[in-house]
């Protein structure tokens, strides 16, 4: 039975080819999005379990997990300087520490942070030290920059950066571990030093005769009050220690990564800073919201998916219908002979079955290469890690397209015994 279904295969080779790769790209589409959506939703879980509560200004919960966690470049607003110094000193809280944006270097965002931070994501660096001046920078594990380079910062993202900054050259002294999160590809420098380069000061520095130069300033481009601020300050002190004490006069920042003493702590300080000008904020619950959102999306390709393969299995059949019915006489034949009804059925149903089975391992693996170079590209951009692979469940899903598989196939078998054995051969 076998060696006759295989020959009769080999024999219609060009269209059982063309049946199997249809099948194969209607399965791929169900499989790839199957595994892509587990993968961007496992990995950006596990990219924000690191991250146990944000605080930033009052504004977009989603847009402060995905500039704080993601680094997603986006103008968040600043909070005050305070705010920093109360968490930094607040009993309940193991970890405040903030987090500066606005400057790149190589395509990579420089991130302006604490070195409580960096040990907190790599609790040790994979070379050379942490930062211990202003003008000393840690990279991500992905930075293609060794120790002992020299970053020149420019202003802004590397998409919509503008002039270098003239007043400091970081110095890279160490990297990080692999994290698998945003921050692999992050170069982290001082925090103060962001603010320095920006001329941003604390309210001590606040006085009248600054109010005027605001004042002044307020009808002049931003290109011009930056070189007006590195020519009047000249280069920063890049050999400056240093210091990460934070109280009442720190300057503003867009956004405080605290890590709490209990889980207790945790929703305290997260009910007592949603309120007035500040936003408290779980990033897992911030990811929960996307991904219903995401599962929604899953949800529509699916159906599309399916869609997709009910029309291919339509045609499958109506085109091994007319198949069959071009071999009647070869059918009438044998049952003329004697074969019985059911090997004549087995026959048919066998050889669309293995087409079918064909199809489902093809678009399998089509499926999952797909999924992982999808993945990998969002890893290079993102550089969180994107786990591609197949649970358990996955047999239902497999299991459900051989079981429809198997019935579908029957319906040319039973079509060969349409008519009796006599009038197929006069055909």
């Amino acid at each position: 039975m076998i060696t006759f279904i295989l020959a009769d295969l080999r024999r219609f080779w060009s269209g059982a080819l063309a049946v199997v790769v249809l099948i194969a790209l209607s399965v791929a589409l169900s499989v790839t999005v199957t595994l892509q959506e587990r993968a961007v939703r496992l990995g950006s879980a596990r990219a924000a379990e690191k991250f146990d509560l944000l605080v930033g200004a009052a504004g977009s919960e989603t847009q402060l997990a995905l500039s704080a966690v993601f680094l997603q470049p986006a103008p968040l607003p600043l909070m005050e300087g305070a705010v920093l110094g109360r968490l930094a000193n607040d009993p309940r809280v193991e970890l405040a520490a903030p987090v500066g944006f606005g400057d790149s270097a190589y395509g990579h965002p420089i991130v302006g942070t604490t070195t409580g931070l960096i040990s907190s994501l790599s609790p040790s660096l994979s070379q050379g030290a942490m930062f211990s001046r202003l003008g000393e920078a840690v990279v991500g594990s992905d930075v293609a920059l060794s120790t002992g380079a020299e970053i020149k910062p420019m202003h802004g993202t590397a998409e919509t950066g503008d002039e270098t900054h003239t007043a400091i050259a970081y110095k890279i002294t160490g990297r990080m571990a692999p994290t698998g999160t945003a921050w692999d590809r992050a170069i982290l420098v001082p925090i103060r030093a962001v603010w320095q380069l920006h001329g941003m000061h604390g309210e001590d520095h606040h006085d009248q005769d600054g109010d005027a130069a605001e004042a002044h300033d307020a009808g002049r481009s931003d290109q011009d009050r930056r070189e007006d601020h590195e020519h009047e300050h000249g280069h920063l002190n890049a050999d400056a220690p240093l210091d990460e004490h934070f109280d009442a006069q720190t300057p503003g920042v867009p956004a405080v990564l605290v890590k709490p003493k209990t889980i207790a702590d945790a929703y305290r300080l997260r009910q007592e800073y949603r309120s007035g000008t500040t936003l408290g904020v779980f990033p897992a619950e911030v990811l929960t919201r996307l991904y219903a959102t995401l599962g929604d999306a899953r949800s529509l390709l699916l159906a599309i998916a399916l869609g997709t393969q009910a029309i291919v299995i339509a045609a499958i059949v109506l085109v091994t219908i007319m198949h069959v019915g071009s071999r009647r006489r070869q059918i009438g034949a044998l049952r003329a002979l004697g074969t019985p009804v059911r090997s004549i059925v087995a026959l048919v149903w066998g050889e669309l079955f293995i087409l079918f089975a064909a199809g489902i391992a093809l678009g399998i693996v089509l499926g999952y290469l797909a999924a992982l170079t999808i993945s990998a590209r969002l890893a290079a951009s993102t550089a969180v890690r994107l786990p591609v692979g197949f649970t358990f469940d996955d047999l239902w899903l497999i299991g459900g397209f051989a079981a429809i598989a198997a019935i579908i196939s029957i319906v040319p078998a039973f079509s060969a015994l349409r008519s009796s054995p006599a009038a197929a051969l006069r055909a």
